[in-house]
């Protein structure tokens, strides 16, 4: 692949297929050669395990401190299972360990003068047992949750806190010693508070709107650092992108059930991930297998006839510790908020590890989604929402379609692996792939303004087909080495995107309605040939490389990316084809001071770049967004306290924004976002049993447009202020043992609803609680039910409104949802 590099950019480009072929061709016998010996590694198994665990040696950092904690950190640290004596351990002290050993003389370390001694009962598992007065050991250990989650960077994590990520270094880095915004969003905390999909689990992130369609779940459309545009763009599963895009009707959506974990980078980071918007990303985690054998069953009931049941199966496939799988499944349906519309999925997610040696590794995965009904995502006119209209609401359960001509139906297929091999102490590789087959039958029918002076809504029908077929795959090599007193993680890549989607559409008129007193049955739509017909195609290529470095107590971070790209769209009424090649060499760079009481300031500078398949009423492909951030921020984390609080300061420019004509359904420039603003979060598990979040953020934007009605006004749907605040408390004695009750509340800043910011949405603030209860209380070991309420208020409300000289959309937001569910695990 190097050879090429120096080749002109037109050959560049013309040959990216071909050289894709060799590379992936490359790495795939990379990937299938230790295959050839996969066998004879698994017949040699049997060999005792625990012997070789108990001969590892490992650098050991567990400074004196309880026994209980003492003992979760050694299981962190060893990478071994622990059951504890049923006595209670609290209050013995444990001496401290430090430096290589074997776990066995950790664990002699560890226990001396505690009463207590160990035994390696099975493979990997350490049994810690008391020592009676006789000097014989008290038999009846019993597991606890100290060794229930062993943190990595994008797998599980034990509470509200997570102490790594990979996803803003592609690497797993600490998030205390990364100079850039990262807030993870855990599995705990979308259980606790209630989140159906991955927007809505974004809820209580600073610097994240999800207010954007209101009510609506037919995408995730997530709104960072104050750039609305290109907001349903930034979504990535596994370290790739999803391959969604604003131009399309087919993006995707991914069931939080089957996500662990979801990072929220903020700010610029196309120098790892290539196009991206310039506010950040959301990095989801899918549920990986494990080689514990677990299991769970969960059944759900709720709001408009919600009803739901989801499965998690996972374990080993072989005693020698080599294969393990994953099969993850779900199956929704309800009633939505506005009337006669549905929400229906079916989605399973299997998923195969192979432990191929002990330097190799191989993860293959599927994701088979299928959505027959998805709910609705119309506006309604400020009129009659944020106004009456001949003195009166519309009300929030109106749907200003018809159910006669209402259907989305969304079909996505991926699938896809994850390799990795460690070569030495030093140098690692990795390639992620995935493969999406997509498909989108779509008929609304919408409302385009009022008609005269009447209580009737004029309206368009908009349907069609749309499919996507996209491929996408990361090459990476990492080295970790030392030149003198600076430690260096090097990462290099070289990733490629093809993507193609063709859709059929028309839009003729639909009879009106009555926004007070509809009557449907009769859309008066007469459908005919399509209106319009694209083949939309994209194809990028990047390398990068990116440097971390850590002297004492600094750290810092260099990065630089080009990228390749090529577009086309063929209009197949007209046949007329338009397309463009370009290439955009992009940095970022930052620097951080570790001080030793956990206090991080830093700063960074970051670019982004997303060319978009979004054309011109000509056809012509837009020009691609360009952003520049700068930010300024610190971190803190006390030592030993699983508490994060971080404070940021950025500054944004995003050029060549967009925003999308409904009179010639064709996007049109509207000029640079410049956004700036403050972020504040504060994330702990103060203790055990209570966990906190908090967050505010504050942001200014504005549009740099001279000559349009926009220059110097807020973009639409940016809340100057928000604040939120959630805690959760598990009670573990006493009459209420097994209770938990948590509760949180969400206020959002009015926002400009129409281009020259003469009319304002109302700020509005919204309370969410949850009941959870451990059944095992009653008898029912091993089964847990909650209870979710979101909107406890039941507050009507305006989430957002786009008003632009074409349409005038507002957007209801949810009312009260009320969520039951029981979950058996196993």
């Amino acid at each position: 692949m190097n050879t090429n590099v120096c080749v002109a950019r037109r050959m560049m480009l013309m040959g990216w297929k071909r050289r894709l072929a060799v590379t992936t061709v490359i790495s795939g016998f990379a990937a299938i050669a230790p295959f050839h010996v996969m066998a004879a590694d698994i017949a040699a198994a049997s060999r005792d395990h625990a012997e070789i665990a108990q001969a590892s040696v490992i650098d050991f950092n567990i400074p004196a401190q309880d026994l209980d904690r003492a003992l979760t950190s050694f299981a962190d640290q060893a990478g071994v299972r622990l059951f504890f004596p049923s006595g209670g351990i609290s209050g013995v002290q444990a001496s401290a360990v430090q430096g290589e050993m074997t776990v066995d003389q950790a664990l002699g370390q560890l226990l001396s003068g505690t009463g207590y001694t160990w035994r390696f009962t099975e493979d990997n598992t350490v049994t810690i047992e008391q020592i009676a007065a006789s000097g014989e050991t008290v038999l009846d250990p019993v597991r606890v949750e100290a060794n229930a989650v062993t943190e990595t960077a994008d797998g599980p994590v034990d509470g509200y806190v997570a102490t790594q990520s990979r996803a803003a270094t592609k690497t797993g880095t600490p998030i205390l010693e990364t100079p850039q915004s990262i807030t993870v969003v855990t599995k705990e905390q979308m259980e606790d508070q209630g989140s159906q999909t991955v927007m809505q689990a974004m809820r209580y992130t600073p610097g994240a709107f999800t207010g954007q369609v209101g009510a609506s779940n037919r995408y995730d459309y997530i709104i960072l650092r104050g750039l609305v545009d290109r907001s349903i763009d930034n979504i990535y599963l596994d370290g790739l992108k999803t391959m969604s895009d604003d131009s399309t009707y087919s993006s995707m959506q991914i069931d939080p059930y089957f996500v662990e974990r979801a990072d929220v980078v903020k700010g610029p980071a196309s120098v790892l991930y290539g196009r991206s918007s310039p506010g950040g990303l959301v990095a989801l985690s899918s549920k990986k297998p494990q080689f514990e054998q677990q299991g769970e069953v969960e059944l759900s009931y709720g709001s408009r006839n919600q009803r739901g049941v989801g499965f998690d199966f996972t374990g080993p496939l072989d005693e020698a510790g080599k294969l393990a799988y994953r099969v993850v499944g779900k199956a929704d349906a309800s009633d939505t908020q506005f009337e006669g519309t549905e929400e229906e999925r079916y989605a399973i997610a299997p998923s195969l590890t192979a432990n191929i040696s002990d330097d190799t590794r191989l993860t293959l995965s599927g994701y088979f989604q299928k959505d027959p009904e998805g709910g609705t995502h119309n506006g309604l006119p400020s009129e009659g929402t944020l106004f009456p209209r001949n003195g009166q609401y519309i009300s929030n359960t109106f749907f200003d379609g018809d159910p006669a001509l209402e259907s989305f139906e969304r079909t996505q297929n991926m699938v896809g692996y994850e390799f990795e091999h460690d070569f030495d102490d030093t140098w690692t590789v990795r390639q992620n792939f995935r493969f999406l087959d997509a498909d989108v039958h779509l008929d609304q029918i919408y409302q385009t303004g009022w008609s005269g002076t009447s209580n009737e809504l004029t309206r368009t029908y908009g349907g069609g087909d749309e499919s996507l077929r996209a491929f996408t795959v990361d090459n990476q090599a990492e080295a970790n080495f030392a030149t003198g007193d600076i430690d260096h993680t090097v990462l290099m890549g070289f990733d490629y995107q093809d993507r193609k989607s063709e859709n059929e559409w028309q839009f003729p008129a639909a009879s009106n309605l009555d926004a007070f007193n509809p009557v449907y049955g009769n859309p008066g739509v007469t459908l005919g040939a399509p209106t319009s017909s694209n083949s939309r195609s994209l194809e990028q290529a990047g390398l990068y490389v990116e440097d971390q470095l850590a002297y004492e107590n600094w750290r810092f971070s260099l990065g630089l990316r080009q990228d390749w790209l090529e577009t086309s769209n063929l209009n197949r009424l007209t046949n007329v084809e338009q397309g463009e090649d370009r290439s955009k060499l992009t940095k970022r760079g930052g620097v951080l001071y570790l001080f030793d009481n956990g206090i991080a300031p830093y700063f960074n500078y970051s670019e982004s770049f997303n060319p978009s398949l979004s054309s011109d009423a000509s056809g012509k492909p837009l020009e691609p967004t360009e952003g520049t951030q700068y930010e300024v921020g610190v971190k803190f984390q006390p030592e030993g306290s699983k508490t994060m609080l971080s404070a940021a300061a950025f500054h944004i420019e995003q050029e060549n924004a967009a925003v999308y004509n409904n009179t010639t359904f064709a996007w049109e420039p509207s000029g640079t976002i410049e956004s700036q603003g403050i972020e504040l979060e504060a994330r702990s598990d103060l203790t055990e049993n209570f966990s906190v979040l908090a967050g505010y953020t504050y942001t200014d934007a504005s549009y740099d447009a001279p000559g349009s009605v926009k220059d110097g006004n807020s973009p639409q749907q940016v809340p100057e202020h928000m604040v939120s605040l959630w805690g959760h408390y598990r009670f573990d004695q006493g009459a209420l043992d097994g209770l938990g009750i948590g509760a949180g509340i969400r206020y959002v800043g009015e926002t400009a609803a129409n281009e020259a910011n003469t009319l304002m949405v109302p700020d509005y603030t919204l309370v969410d609680v949850v009941l959870n209860y451990d059944l095992a209380q009653v008898g029912m070991n091993n089964a847990d039910f909650r209870l979710n309420v979101n909107n406890l208020m039941d507050e009507e409300y305006v989430a957002s409104c786009l008003i632009t000289q074409w349409s005038d959309n507002c957007y209801y937001g949810e009312e009260r949802t009320i969520l039951a569910t029981l979950r058996y695990r196993f």
